[in-house]
């Protein structure tokens, strides 16, 4: 059967892009060209690429076009435009982070685990999508390179911290992106613009460099469909060295059984995760979201797990991070940093050693928390985010009682500490017209379930993205 393309190429899937290269019916050059135009057409106001290679990336393209033709395909994505967060080391670019320290640091030598599987599968890379400094909040701005604004609304934030990722893949800018999450970090970006994100098991993606943050920071696709973030998922999961908290190779493909749905599973919702507030037709959304399962097949129960302190663990050891990274900056770089992430530096230089080890004692205890619920429930279902995008070049709504994004987020980062896997899933438009998520949770390595539940909803209820909405 002929691959189903958009009449705006930039918004097909890779799946369908790989399946069309196969047939002869697009070429990769073609697709590339689609991702560069979009990235012409919209990134002047998005800002969500800190640079884009275009001779570098038509130049990959028809390599793999040449490897397409002779059927003789480099990987899983031969010819796919594909971007990556400032965060990670591509070679031969500078890994600037969002942070004028690192403005003139040298180029990377190598590329990063992920950037290099990309590579080998044949990936097309267009370029580096923004981040707030050292990615340090949820939501995406830089004293390095500005306000970084959201598709469906420019003047609301994309969130972060990998909102220049979310939408970049949003607005047909490439169909795969990497993003990072330490706290919600691909996942609040991919609520707040209407795409697929996954945060997967601790170590299922390796890194290097680690992340300063520790063992709370994960690496994840952002896609436009549940079915690419699988396929990105194989890809960038293989194994690497140079990470030692790497997990084995997963035996089987991601995409296999994807489309096996839910019947037979046991789910639990939590509408507010321990009482937090959400807003009114967010709730509403993620609720008909959650009910869907039932008419899946699924069992699904009103459930929450006890979880502890969650707000003041996370900000010990997030805090804690940022003041380990900036104590050897000098007094002339400190005074260049984002005021914000200097606060929370300073923060984190107040506490001491038994409040960290205080920290990682409940963190352990919420990791057994967890594992126990999970002997009930196969799995979680929450709201995303508590709230739809706000301003953008703020790091909260200015409406609300907050003085950390933290505040705002507190769906996600409590599977931070717990290293589960953890997607956001498009679930509607709220009045306004701006994209509402809501959070699948596995259980420990459960990455599989979770992507095969995010499915099962995604073939019922599919999120239209429309390109014409960004014009």
């Amino acid at each position: 059967m002929t691959s189903q393309l958009p009449s705006d190429l930039g918004m097909a899937s890779a799946a369908d892009l790989v399946k069309s290269y196969a047939e002869g019916s697009v070429s990769p050059v073609e697709a590339t060209q689609a991702a560069l135009a979009a990235i012409a057409r919209h990134d002047e106001t998005l800002n969500a690429f800190v640079g884009v290679d275009e001779e570098g990336a038509l130049a990959a393209a028809k390599e793999a076009e040449e490897r397409w033709r002779l059927g003789v395909p480099k990987g899983r994505i031969d010819g796919v435009p594909t971007s990556i967060k400032d965060i990670v080391d591509l070679k031969g670019w500078r890994t600037a982070k969002g942070s004028k320290t690192l403005a003139d640091a040298p180029l990377a030598r190598q590329d990063a685990p992920c950037s290099a599987r990309l590579r080998e599968h044949g990936a097309v890379i267009l370029g580096k999508t923004t981040t707030p400094e050292f990615g340090w909040k949820g939501v995406t701005d830089s004293p390095l390179t500005g306000v970084t604004r959201n598709p469906w609304d420019p003047g609301k934030t994309p969130g972060g911290s990998s909102g220049g990722a979310s939408a970049a893949v949003a607005a047909g800018m490439g169909a795969l992106a990497i993003g990072t999450d330490g706290g919600g970090s691909v996942r609040i970006p991919a609520a707040f613009t209407g795409i697929f994100g996954i945060k997967p098991s601790f170590g299922r993606v390796p890194a290097f460099p680690l992340s300063p943050f520790g063992t709370v920071a994960h690496i994840g696709p952002m896609t436009r469909t549940v079915t690419d973030g699988a396929l990105m998922l194989n890809v960038i999961a293989e194994p690497d060295p140079r990470d030692w908290y790497a997990l084995p190779k997963e035996a089987a493909d991601f995409t296999a059984g994807l489309d096996d749905g839910v019947s037979g599973l046991k789910i639990a919702f939590s509408p507010t995760l321990g009482g937090h507030p959400v807003d009114p037709e967010v709730a509403a959304l993620v609720k008909a979201a959650a009910l869907k399962f039932a008419d899946l097949g699924a069992t699904l129960e009103e459930a929450e797990p006890t979880l502890r302190d969650v707000e003041q663990v996370f900000r010990t050891l997030w805090f804690a991070g940022a003041a380990n990274l900036s104590q050897n900056f000098t007094e002339a770089q400190k005074s260049a940093l984002d005021p914000g992430f200097r606060d929370i530096a300073a923060a984190g230089s107040a506490y001491g050693l038994m409040d960290y080890l205080d920290a990682v004692a409940k963190r352990e205890a919420m990791g057994t928390t967890m594992n126990l619920f999970h002997q009930d429930y196969d799995l979680l279902l929450t709201p995303a985010l508590p709230i739809p995008a706000f301003a953008a070049g703020e790091e909260y709504p200015r409406d609300q009682d907050n003085d950390r994004w933290v505040n705002w987020t507190p769906f996600t980062y409590p599977f931070n500490l717990t290293q589960q896997p953890a997607a956001s899933v498009p679930c509607g438009l709220t009045s306004a017209g701006l994209p509402v998520g809501f959070q699948i949770v596995g259980p420990s390595y459960g990455d599989r379930l979770v992507l095969q539940a995010a499915r099962a909803y995604e073939i019922d209820q599919p999120f239209q993205m429309p390109s014409s909405r960004f014009d």
